[in-house]
C-alpha cells in the first residue's frame, strides 16, 4: 500500500527590515508591493517601524496582508543600504539578502556575508539588459537623484531658471550644463528644461547625443569618444583627459549651473570641473556634484557639504534619493519584487536558477547548496 503523503509547500518569506543609517529614509518594500508579493504566495514580514522614514506606518503594511514581526528571520531579507556588521550578525547561514551592497567598493561587506553563509544579491550587479530593466534599481534611484539635483540647484542659485518678461525688464533664462548623461543626467536635463533653463548635456559617449536632444537640450561636442561596456564610460587616457579638461574648462565658464553625474564603476569619480574652471565661472553660479560618494567630479568638491569657492556655490549632496523617500521607495520596491519573483520556481518555492544571467550576475555570494 502506498503510504506516501503529500506535503504542502511552505510559503517563502520575505523580511523588510528597518534601515539604521541616519540619512536613510527609504524602505525596501512598500505596502502595495508587499500585497502583490503576498498574492503570489510569498509571506511578507515587516520589522516594526521599517516604513516610518518614508512616512509609512505599520498599520498600512498590516492592511496589505503583511505581518509585523521578526523580519530578520525570513528566508529573504530585503534592505536598501549595505548592511552593517551588527546587521550581518543577525543573519543566519542559508538566508538570502537583497540590497545595495556596493560590490565594487573596497570597503564592502561581501566577504563578511560570504563568511556568514548568506546568499547575497547586489542590485548594483544586475546586468543592464532589456529583460532586467524592471529590476534596475540603479536607474530607478538615479532618476530620483537627477530630479532632486536640479531642485537643489534652483534653491542655491541667485538667479531665476526661466526667462521672465516683466514691466521692469526681461530676465534671461539660466544656462545649465549637465556633465555625464546617464539616467541621472537625462532626468536632470529634462527637469531643468521644465523649470525654464537653457540646457546643454555632455558625455564622453557620443552615442547619447540623440538622447540629450530628445529632452530638448543641446549637445556639447568636445570630440572625445570613451564609450565603455554595460552603458558606462571607460576610463580616459592621460592625453584624452588633458584634452577634455581644457575644453571643458573653457566651456564651463559660460554656464550658470553645472550638474555633474559622471561615474566609472569601481574607480574614483573622474575630475571634470577643475579649480580653474570654478574660478572662471560668474559669482553666484552653482555646481551640484552627484559623484561626491566616490570623490566628486569637481576638484573643489567637499563630499556631503556645501561650500562657496571663488563666489561659486558647490554642493555635493550624498544619497539624494533618500530625501524623496516616498517615491524612491516605491520605485525600489518594484525593482526588488521583480528580482524576488524571478527567484521563485513554477510551484512558488524559493529556488533561484543560476543559469539565468540576471540571477547569476547579481549574486555576489552563494549558499553552499548553490555554490
Amino acid at each position: 500500500m502506498d503510504t506516501s503523503k503529500s506535503v504542502a509547500q511552505a510559503r517563502p518569506s520575505v523580511g523588510v527590515v528597518r534601515e539604521t543609517s541616519d540619512d536613510e529614509r527609504r524602505v525596501a518594500l512598500v505596502p502595495k508591493v508587499a500585497a502583490s508579493l503576498s498574492a503570489k504566495g510569498v509571506d511578507v514580514v515587516v520589522e516594526s517601524g521599517a516604513g516610518l522614514g518614508a512616512l509609512i506606518p505599520d498599520e498600512l503594511y498590516k492592511e496589505a496582508g503583511a505581518t509585523i514581526g521578526d523580519a530578520w528571520a525570513a528566508d529573504v531579507v530585503v534592505k536598501v543600504a549595505p548592511p552593517s556588521d551588527e546587521e550581518i550578525a543577525k543573519l543566519r547561514a542559508g538566508q538570502t539578502l537583497i540590497g545595495f551592497l556596493a560590490p565594487r567598493n573596497a570597503d564592502n561587506k561581501i566577504g563578511a556575508l560570504g563568511a556568514a553563509g548568506v546568499q547575497a544579491f547586489a542590485v548594483e550587479a544586475i546586468p543592464r539588459i532589456s529583460r532586467a530593466q524592471v529590476m534596475d534599481a540603479l536607474s530607478s534611484q538615479a532618476n530620483v537623484a537627477g530630479y532632486k539635483a536640479v531642485l537643489v540647484a534652483a534653491s542655491e542659485s541667485t538667479r531665476f531658471f526661466p526667462m521672465l518678461t516683466t514691466a521692469a525688464g526681461t530676465v534671461k533664462p539660466a544656462t545649465v550644463l549637465v556633465l555625464g548623461v546617464g539616467v541621472a543626467g537625462l532626468q536632470a536635463l529634462a527637469t531643468a528644461k521644465r523649470l525654464g533653463g537653457r540646457t546643454t548635456g555632455y558625455d564622453v559617449r557620443p552615442e547619447v547625443a540623440d538622447q540629450v536632444r530628445s529632452v530638448g537640450a543641446q549637445w556639447l561636442d568636445l570630440g572625445i569618444d570613451a564609450a565603455g561596456e554595460g552603458g558606462y564610460a571607460r576610463e580616459l587616457t592621460d592625453a584624452e583627459r588633458a584634452q577634455q579638461q581644457q575644453a571643458l574648462e573653457n566651456a564651463i565658464k559660460g554656464f550658470d549651473v553645472v550638474i555633474t553625474t559622471a561615474l566609472v564603476p569601481g574607480r574614483p569619480a573622474p575630475r571634470l570641473v577643475t579649480a580653474a574652471a570654478v574660478e572662471g565661472m560668474k559669482p553666484g553660479s552653482v555646481i551640484i556634484d552627484l559623484a561626491g560618494e566616490t570623490g566628486g567630479n569637481c576638484e573643489l568638491t567637499e563630499p556631503g557639504q556645501t561650500a562657496v569657492k571663488h563666489g561659486v556655490t558647490i554642493c555635493s549632496p550624498l544619497n539624494l534619493p533618500a530625501t524623496m523617500p516616498e517615491h524612491a521607495s516605491e520605485l525600489y520596491s518594484k525593482n526588488v519584487s521583480a528580482l524576488i519573483e524571478l527567484m521563485l520556481d513554477e510551484n512558488g518555492a524559493l529556488a533561484p536558477d543560476f543559469s539565468d544571467e540576471i540571477l547569476d550576475g547579481a549574486c555576489v555570494t552563494r549558499s553552499k547548496e548553490n555554490s
